[in-house]
């Protein structure tokens, strides 16, 4: 898996204070996306251990909140390994950090058992997901007063029945 950026202190994907991790990889091709190099599966720096121990020291300070997943596409199977173990460090190191993860993929449709890119960890990986924001970004439905999503069509999913 390769990554695009890991932003140090992001306010604007999740609230408070942030870390956030931009991987590379992405089939839906939004028009008007914000990030389309992402889209490309090579784009960026191949993700390696230390990549993955950066991510845990970044979330240390207790001033940091949580840490957002975005793309490219978390979801896209050739992502969900690498990611789901970070996901799993990040739950056992800071359980009190909550965990945002954005998707074009619908919860209820394509990340379920029996949809489009389930795989063997996705219900693994959604178990350390506190908030999903679900739906593929649509330009015509484009809407700047949105908290935490860009188009309208886009859904806040509370995983968790307790959101830190």
């Amino acid at each position: 898996m390769h990554y695009g950026k890991i932003k140090e202190c992001d306010i604007a994907d999740g609230p408070g204070v942030r870390v956030s991790l931009f991987v590379s990889g992405c089939r839906h091709h939004c028009k008007g996306c914000f990030n389309p190099e992402t889209w490309d599966f090579k784009y960026g720096q191949p993700y390696t251990k230390e990549t993955e121990e950066e991510v845990l020291r970044l979330l240390e300070p207790e001033y940091i909140q949580g840490f957002s997943l975005l793309g490219g596409e978390p979801f896209e199977p050739e992502n969900q390994g690498v990611l789901t173990g970070l996901l799993r460090q990040i739950k056992e190191r800071y359980p009190e950090k909550d965990v945002w993860c954005y998707s074009g993929y619908l919860y209820d449709v394509e990340l379920v058992k029996g949809g489009k890119v389930h795989t063997e960890v996705t219900d693994e990986m959604l178990s350390y997901i506190d908030v999903l924001v679900d739906g593929e970004f649509v330009e015509e439905l484009k809407d700047v007063t949105l908290s935490f999503r860009g188009s309208s069509n886009q859904r806040i999913i509370e995983l968790k029945k307790e959101c830190r």
